[in-house]
């Protein structure tokens, strides 16, 4: 494929239509799936070990990183992480295009981080054919347990996402959301300092 093929291929990307598997393989060199590999059989005693790989992996990270192992990705380099980041197990990036992650984020078991859809009609398809929008995570979020979020999604600062949701539209700053599909049930204010969830006291 040609240099002006690919450019292409890369501005269609960047608007959100559809491509290809065969037309975005020129990509296949950013995949870092040999380093996620090693990096989910690292053992625990090799901090150090894990850190190295996890630069090698991403295409950014910051300071005081915990990702639990396993965790996923179509590519790796397309994940940037923020500092005082912690992911637990079984965290997925589906990451054709950029996945953002501020500072102090926190996400739970077995979540997915999907920039990646695919067309409704199945002609359009073939050859895996997809459309990729990115995703952002402001700083402080707390995603809960098997929450999937979709395409072009933006995570505002502080919010907390409900276990169990789909995120498919962005949700502000500052809000509890939850659902199928997510969507905010309230804003997170001074009184959510004193007790542990609504209406539920810190002892």
């Amino acid at each position: 494929m040609t240099d002006t093929h690919n450019e292409e291929v890369l501005a269609r990307i960047a608007k959100g239509l559809v491509y290809t598997e065969s037309e975005a393989a020129f990509q296949a060199p950013l995949r870092r799936t040999e380093q996620i590999f090693a990096y989910n059989l690292t053992p625990p005693s090799k901090p150090e070990r894990r850190r190295s790989l996890l630069v090698e992996i991403l295409g950014s990270v910051g300071e005081r990183t915990v990702l639990l192992p396993p965790f996923h990705a179509g590519f790796g380099s397309n994940v940037h992480i923020g500092d005082d980041f912690f992911g637990n197990v079984n965290l997925t990036f589906v990451d054709d295009v950029e996945i953002r992650i501020g500072d102090g984020v926190m996400i739970a078991p077995s979540v997915t981080l999907t920039t990646t859809g695919h067309p409704v009609h199945p002609t359009r398809r073939a050859d895996f054919g997809r459309f990729s929008e990115p995703i952002v995570i402001e700083d402080k979020v707390w995603i809960g347990s098997n929450v999937v979020v979709l395409p072009g999604v933006r995570i505002g600062y502080g919010s907390v996402i409900g276990a169990g949701s789909v995120v498919s539209r962005s949700i502000p700053p500052m809000t509890v959301a939850l659902g199928t599909p997510c969507r905010v049930v309230r804003h997170i204010t001074d009184g959510d300092l004193t007790t542990r969830s609504a209406g539920s006291e810190i002892v």
